[in-house]
């Protein structure tokens, strides 16, 4: 393991105000701490030239967490994503000193377990490391 543990709580009292202080917006629909990927896409476009460094923050925070969402910690529909992974985003310096491929690896891990039980059709996690 190289870097820290990713861990932290996945759940909140109000995930509505941490999107809002981390990101600057709220999703319509929080469902269990995820929100989906299509509002991330959706409020946060590419940035001019002209925004404030606040904006460029909060664009690196929805940006990263869409890549975390869509790539290496996909859920099994594939266009939701937890919020617990913005709150690692609070500080991106502190966020580079985290074991992700630890963390990337652990979820497909737990992910392939629960794929084996009779009744799933899908699995979720980073599929291309099984490629590879």
């Amino acid at each position: 393991m190289d870097g820290y543990a990713v861990n932290g709580p996945a759940s909140s009292t109000d995930w509505g105000a941490i999107c809002y202080e981390l990101l600057g917006a709220i999703p319509d629909k929080i469902n269990g701490g995820r929100i989906e990927m299509r509002w991330l896409r959706d409020i946060f476009l590419e940035p001019d030239n002209d925004v404030t460094e606040l904006e460029r923050i909060r664009y690196g925070r929805a940006y990263i967490l869409e890549m975390i969402g869509g790539y290496l910690m996909p859920d099994l529909s594939r266009n939701l994503v937890h919020l617990r992974w913005l709150l690692t985003l609070v500080d991106f310096r502190a966020a580079d000193e985290l074991s992700w491929r630890s963390t990337v690896l652990a979820t497909l891990y737990k992910k392939m377990c629960k794929a084996t039980r009779p009744n799933k059709a899908k699995i979720g996690g980073c599929l291309s490391l099984l490629q590879s």
